[in-house]
């Protein structure tokens, strides 16, 4: 096939080995955690209850750096946070592998703002299920932050973006102080994990077969595979409701992200947090 014809493709039409433009190094960092996952994986099956137990609270930092403050606070607005607390969860996000904040808030922006639509650049709708649940982040175009997020684009936050790749790099290597047991599970093993479960968002959160309207969808299983994500599987809630900061509206939907922030609120670290206009059961 000649280039030219790949070019006038859409996205998840063109092959799946071909990053966008800018993209390859998103693509050698898919790849670089898989292979090292995988042989991880096969040379030490089993972690150890120390190790295991530091990687899930690195992940569960991660998780609340994902959920908190890039997703309910940056991306939309639905709290004011403590500036340092939101520094140290940007942090947490980085080292868990969500990328900067202006880019996955601008990615954000741009899925709701055209979800199901051919303009969406996650939507299984439009390319199925594994570009909505990974090929995305390498075959789109790279994220308009100055066009989704200009507030985002000043110094503070433009800063992380040349922190990012030393900060995975960290990540990836933090481990060895444990050996190479603690290589393999403190970093590569549970970035993959990270990655998958908030990739689930994307992918099976909108699965759902209606061939109108909104795809979103609530998953209760998923939650608790999410660690301190637990609440983004409430999907269908967040899209219905994407101006409140709690995802969970039901006693029954356990959202850590919200008790996170209420008890932030409670604190005095958090305030202006918008609920939804629901009431909660």
């Amino acid at each position: 096939m000649s280039s030219n014809a790949i070019e006038g493709m859409r996205p998840w039409e063109q092959p799946f080995w071909k990053p966008a433009r800018g993209k390859s190094i998103v693509l050698f960092y898919l790849v670089l955690i898989h292979v090292l996952a995988i042989a991880g994986v096969i040379l030490f099956p089993l972690p150890g209850l120390k190790i295991l137990g530091v990687a899930l609270v690195l992940a569960a930092f991660g998780g609340f750096g994902t959920t908190v403050c890039y997703h309910r606070l940056l991306a939309h607005r639905t709290l004011k946070l403590n500036r340092f607390v939101e520094q140290c969860l940007i942090f947490w996000a980085v080292f868990n592998g969500s990328g900067a904040p202006a880019s996955w808030v601008a990615y954000h922006r741009h899925h709701h703002s055209h979800t199901d639509t051919p303009e969406d650049i996650s939507s299984p709708k439009q390319g199925g299920f594994w570009w909505a649940h990974l090929r995305w982040l390498y075959q789109s175009a790279p994220a308009d932050t100055k066009k989704w997020c200009p507030e985002l684009t000043g110094s503070l936050y433009r800063t992380w973006k040349y922190a990012e790749a030393p900060i995975l790099l960290l990540s990836i290597c933090c481990g060895g102080i444990f050996g190479w047991r603690g290589f393999f599970w403190i970093g590569a093993i549970r970035l993959v994990y990270a990655l998958h479960m908030q990739c689930f968002v994307n992918s099976l959160t909108h699965l759902n077969s209606s061939e109108e309207g909104d795809s979103s969808r609530n998953i209760w299983w998923l939650g608790p595979l999410q660690l301190t994500a637990w609440g983004e599987n409430w999907h269908k809630n967040h899209h219905t409701h994407a101006g409140s900061a709690r995802l969970g509206l039901r006693w029954w939907q356990p959202d850590m992200g919200w008790y996170f922030i209420y008890v932030m609120e409670l604190v005095g670290l958090a305030s202006n947090v918008k609920r939804p206009r629901t009431k909660s059961a």
